[in-house]
């Protein structure tokens, strides 16, 4: 039987690619399908707080057997649930302070399940914690808006990005996008992707800001279209930077996406480097993202 509206409506997920949101539908993912992916991805206080909140259920389950059993741990004043609690927390985190311990056979299951269940856990978290720190990742800054201007006597795009971090990327690459609507002979309406050249698509040591140019020639996809043309055709931009980055001994790589309405035409970049006097090269970060009118 064929879906509702309602029913898809219902089972509708917003997703992020970038800086567009895309709501998805038909797609049936549960949570645990790909827990690892959605532990590694969600942000650092959402990765705390499920940590801490299964944290919380298992030694409340295991606090609830200890508690349900005919006095199975030594030394508990009363056998509070509060008191089996305590001892769940010292048994899943192997701490162990001594002061309460298993006196039945029930006990000593139950504590042995928890430890098991407390190894397999944190070595669990111990992997998850260290694949979040260990991810390369660049810090680079891209420009806010690309330009559109004369740069040597010829119509350039241009993307300005930086690295903050003001380590070595070594080898640093980059490729430029465009994207489009367009619609098939047949009438069907598709989104197409167009590698734009740039003048230089290598840097031997990107350690500062690097511009990347794409000359809107006559074999360009951007030439001719203006600011109008780029919103009917539904344009963005995709820029994509990787390199090796002498410090971490590792690859990285850095992305950035702009829409149509980004793009500045008729605009040049802010100059953000100047020599001081006393020969030493100043950078301006707080006009990275300035522009002006060519």
């Amino acid at each position: 039987m064929a879906a509702t509206e309602s029913d898809r409506v219902a089972k509708a997920r917003r997703v992020r690619l970038g800086n567009r949101v895309v709501v998805t539908e038909g797609l049936e993912l549960s949570f645990w399908a790909d827990v690892s992916h959605r532990c590694l991805t969600a942000s650092w206080p959402s990765f705390i707080g499920g940590a801490a909140l299964v944290f919380i259920i298992f030694n409340a389950f295991f606090a609830l057997l200890y508690w349900l059993g005919d006095q199975p741990i030594a030394n508990v004043p009363g056998g509070q649930y509060i008191d089996y609690l305590y001892f769940s927390i010292e048994t899943l985190s192997t701490a162990g302070y001594g002061d309460m311990h298993p006196q039945t056979h029930y006990g000593h299951f139950i504590a042995a399940v928890e430890l098991f269940t407390g190894i397999f856990s944190m070595s669990l978290m111990t992997g998850l914690i260290f694949a979040r720190f260990s991810r390369p990742r660049a810090r680079l800054l891209f420009a806010d808006n690309p330009v559109i201007s004369n740069h040597e006597g010829q119509q350039t795009l241009m993307i300005r990005l930086a690295n903050e971090r003001h380590n070595i990327i070594a080898n640093a690459t980059a490729r430029l996008w465009l994207f489009k609507n367009g619609v098939s002979k047949e009438g069907m309406a598709y989104r197409r992707f167009y590698d734009l050249p740039l003048v230089q698509r290598e840097s031997p040591a990107l350690a500062l800001s690097w511009t990347l140019f794409h000359v809107i020639g006559e074999d360009s996809p951007l030439h001719g279209l203006s600011a109008a043309d780029l919103e009917a055709i539904n344009a963005g931009l995709g820029v994509v930077v990787s390199g090796y980055d002498d410090l971490a001994a590792q690859t990285v790589h850095a992305r950035r996406s702009y829409e149509h309405s980004d793009i500045r035409i008729g605009h040049r970049y802010a100059e953000i480097l100047r020599t001081t006097d006393d020969g030493l090269i100043r950078i301006d970060y707080s006009r990275f993202h300035d522009t002006i009118e060519a």
